[in-house]
């Protein structure tokens, strides 16, 4: 059984920035709701699935520390616009989900989930994704322990935002200097533009 995503989709690479519709009907890209925010990216199966829901029951809890953690959470499913929304409401989701009935994402990927033709859905996948949409990590879950815990992607987030932030450590005498010589856009939200910063509060 093939179960891998395309070749050139792994690690270090940069994920492509699929512009689909929101939740309310507006196009909108991947780069358009990451910004300079580390972002995890959820291909599910759609509300259909026990084990979809499921997951983003999980999800509900861990985006409010994605929201005080500066960090994105983006889900895309086969779904149709109303199913998309029904999707969203059902697990009390407050974050984009996008809708993709086309399979534009699946077929890109190269991951149709075959052994169920009669959704036709993705496999699905967690990606967790460091600014510039370039890949950290990618977990497959076609069986639900195949995807990501809250913890392990809480960990996955920390790696990334020491990676991405140059102002993770503000106790070292360097990052002290800096703020004394005024270099605040080394530091959050200083380095961001005031448009970034209003985007990422709504």
């Amino acid at each position: 059984m093939k179960l891998e995503m395309r070749s050139d989709i792994v690690t270090g690479a940069v994920f492509p920035d699929y512009e689909l519709s929101d939740h309310t009907g507006k196009r909108r890209k991947l780069s358009e709701f990451q910004q300079q925010d580390p972002m995890i990216v959820v291909l599910s199966r759609g509300a259909y699935c026990p084990k979809d829901r499921r997951q983003h029951e999980g999800l509900v809890e861990l985006h409010r520390e994605l929201e005080v953690g500066y960090c994105r959470l983006v889900t895309i499913s086969t779904g149709n616009l109303i199913e998309t929304n029904e999707f969203r409401t059902g697990v009390g989701a407050h974050w984009p989900f996008l809708s993709d009935p086309k399979r534009i994402v699946q077929q890109d990927l190269d991951i149709t989930e075959y052994t169920d033709p009669h959704h036709n859905p993705m496999i699905p996948h967690t990606i967790v994704l460091e600014p510039g949409l370039v890949i950290h990590k990618i977990y497959m879950g076609y069986w639900f322990f195949g995807r990501p815990t809250t913890e392990e992607l809480r960990q996955d987030l920390r790696t990334v935002t020491k990676k991405c932030r140059s102002d993770w450590d503000i106790t070292t005498e360097e990052m002290r200097v800096a703020w004394q010589q005024g270099q605040k856009k080394l530091f959050y939200p200083y380095g961001k533009t005031l448009a970034e910063i209003i985007a990422h509060q709504s």
